[in-house]
């Protein structure tokens, strides 16, 4: 089967390490994705040769062995490999688990997570804070979630896309956004971009 690297990226972060997509599922370290999302504890059992994450308030496992997922005692099949000494899950079975989402985003090439907790859309946040970024590094902040605001009316109106990475890749009047043919909306923004774009 044909196993391919695909980023992906939490609440508008990349991850450190790339996930792998084999057979339409998303694969990420295990551990990788439980430190961004934060509050978890992981550790490998020698014994069960399974890795084990605690929380304050819950407790998962991913065992390679049975071929599961286990969350608060309750049992979900799933591929886990380990490859590197790092465990493998499937992506978006454990954001669900956790009451998140995992979603394809074709702009990313790669996987989106939204967190239980995000009060933004991944991809959203992702792309708007790119372009804020791209479009006016150095701007006070008020100019720079001006520009966030340009992309928002266009997604509101009929004659734009109606998401925020649409607006932003849309070509048919030509691109409408310099960052996108000179390739810099792909750059890592800046905090205060990032500001911008939650606010």
């Amino acid at each position: 089967r044909a196993v391919r690297a695909v980023p992906v990226q939490v609440d508008g972060t990349l991850l450190e390490k790339r996930g792998t997509l084999s057979d339409g599922v998303t694969y990420v370290p295990l551990r990788t994705l439980l430190d961004t999302l934060g509050g978890w504890e992981l550790s490998w059992d020698a014994q069960a040769k399974e890795a084990v994450a605690l929380s304050s308030s819950a407790r998962l496992t991913a065992s390679p062995e049975k071929g599961a997922v286990t969350f608060n005692g309750a049992e979900y099949p799933a591929t886990v490999y380990v490859e590197g000494g790092r465990t493998y899950v499937p992506l978006r079975l454990v954001c669900n688990i956790l009451g998140g989402s995992a979603v394809w985003d074709p702009w990313l090439g790669g996987a989106a997570v939204t967190s239980a907790e995000a009060e933004h859309d991944a991809v959203e946040l992702y792309w708007l804070s790119r372009i804020i970024s791209a479009e006016s590094q150095g701007e006070p902040l008020t100019g720079q979630v001006a520009v966030g605001s340009v992309v928002q009316n266009r997604v509101a109106s009929r004659e734009f896309p109606d998401t925020i990475p649409a607006v932003i890749f849309d070509k048919a009047d030509g691109v409408q956004f310099e960052p996108v043919s000179n390739g810099t909306v792909y750059a890592v923004p800046t905090a205060q971009s990032v500001e911008a774009a939650r606010r």
